[in-house]
């Protein structure tokens, strides 16, 4: 019997992140294997209520009240990941590593703080596995010049990005086994193949 894993694919904006899960979700679907996709903020009905709320280029929310919308949006998926786990594979894309990398590692937010309501939410849930998608301030540029529309989180400075991702790298470092780092500067193709490889191995 095949495995049900919890995998999060992480990383700050322009890294492919998206690109990456809708990729899975397709070599999913052509192999009938069942699985459930989550994006946070959002998933759930109230939370892509919430997701818009955050996002919101009109939005000027401080850290802390920043942090517990996102959280909101969280506890509105936790009883869809409950369900499901075990039961299906399940796809993230961010998760509480996010949390703590930009909320604390990017704005300053107590991590002790976002630890304590963290836990409180996900109690027994434990991510199997997580790809740190990582790329540099050039190609970040360039990819984010590309998009059609820029959300409030695609606008920060370079000097927030880079803490973001160094935040992500030191996570990366408690628990190195949960993790591959991605070099999102390759040729998508090459991360595609890195990341299936792995994908079979945990499923």
């Amino acid at each position: 019997m095949s495995k049900k894993p919890i995998i999060v694919f992480e990383g700050v904006e322009g890294t492919g992140k998206s690109h990456h899960i809708k990729k899975i979700a397709n070599y999913l679907k052509i192999k009938k294997i069942k699985f459930i996709q989550i994006r946070e903020p959002g998933g759930s009905i109230n939370s892509e209520k919430i997701r818009k709320l955050i996002l919101n280029n009109k939005s000027t929310f401080n850290k802390e009240t920043d942090l517990l919308l996102y959280l909101s949006a969280r506890s509105e998926n936790i009883e869809m990941i409950k369900k499901n786990a075990g039961k299906k594979i399940i796809l993230i894309d961010r998760f509480s590593d996010s949390t703590i990398a930009y909320q604390h590692y990017g704005m300053g937010v107590d991590l002790k703080f976002i630890q304590n309501i963290n836990n409180h939410l996900l109690k027994d849930i434990k991510i199997d596995f997580t790809f740190l998608n990582t790329v540099n301030q050039s190609n970040m540029e360039k990819r984010l010049s590309k998009r059609r529309k820029l959300n409030r989180y695609d606008k920060f400075d370079s000097k927030f990005y880079n803490k973001v991702q160094n935040g992500f790298l030191k996570l990366l470092k408690i628990n190195p086994r949960k993790y591959i780092k991605i070099n999102s500067n390759l040729d998508l193709d090459v991360n595609e193949n890195i990341i299936l490889r792995k994908i079979k191995d945990l499923i």
